[in-house]
């Protein structure tokens, strides 16, 4: 079976292993994603999956005020010492984090966290689209399963593109973190609150204040 470049990227992103191992892994076992893990996590290789049953209960809250009081985010971000938590690395990304969810404007941690209802909603809404657009009911499924992905691309923050660095994602950052500071790490939850959100208002392009920030 070809392994293909989006199963290595998954892989890679739920083990925090190198590509090429990834590739490695997936080649031995056909790729069978949850097999490669073991492979790898067996050869010492998947620090992210090695850590992930470990309990991290502490960390920190961390706040992110943006534009003079119109975008503010806390986010809860536990590792499993408090030595860690109070080390300036893992502040560094839980302030990034912050900043991220400032910025991308994410619904959900990640994409279990999406109500039943509101994803066949979605799914139908997709559905439609597709059919509207004149497409044969055949293949109107895998389009709204690839529709359906981006969805949670747009919506779930660990699936988001990180937004000082789009090449990853924040699952992505998430595991190189835990391979570099060597304890378990997990974003737990977060809120979100925009100045008038929910009430009639002029748009603005948040995301771009936020960046231009980043920039400075």
């Amino acid at each position: 079976m070809a392994v293909t470049a989006s199963a290595v990227k998954e892989l890679r992103e739920r083990t925090g292993a190198g590509m090429l191992d990834c590739k490695k892994a997936l080649d031995e076992t056909n790729g069978d994603i949850d097999k490669a893990i073991a492979v790898l996590r067996e050869k010492g290789l998947a620090a992210a999956a090695n850590k992930a049953g470990r309990i991290a209960t502490e960390g920190v809250v961390e706040s992110y005020i943006h534009g003079g009081g119109r975008i503010g985010v806390l986010v809860e971000i536990n590792c499993e010492t408090d030595f860690v938590g109070k080390t300036d690395q893992f502040k560094e990304f839980a302030r990034d984090i912050a900043m991220h969810i400032a910025a991308a404007s994410p619904k959900y941690v990640r994409r279990e966290e999406v109500p039943a209802e509101e994803l066949e909603k979605e799914k139908e809404i997709l559905k439609n689209q597709a059919l509207n657009e004149g497409k044969p009911e055949k293949i109107v499924e895998k389009m709204v399963e690839g529709r359906i992905n981006k969805y949670y691309e747009e919506n779930c923050l660990m699936e988001q593109a990180f937004i000082k660095d789009p090449d990853k994602t924040i699952n992505t950052l998430l595991n190189e973190k835990i391979s570099t500071i060597g304890e378990n790490i997990s974003i737990r939850r977060f809120a979100r609150f925009e100045l008038g959100e929910g009430l009639e208002k002029k748009q603005e392009n948040f995301a771009e204040e936020v960046m231009a920030q980043v920039n400075k």
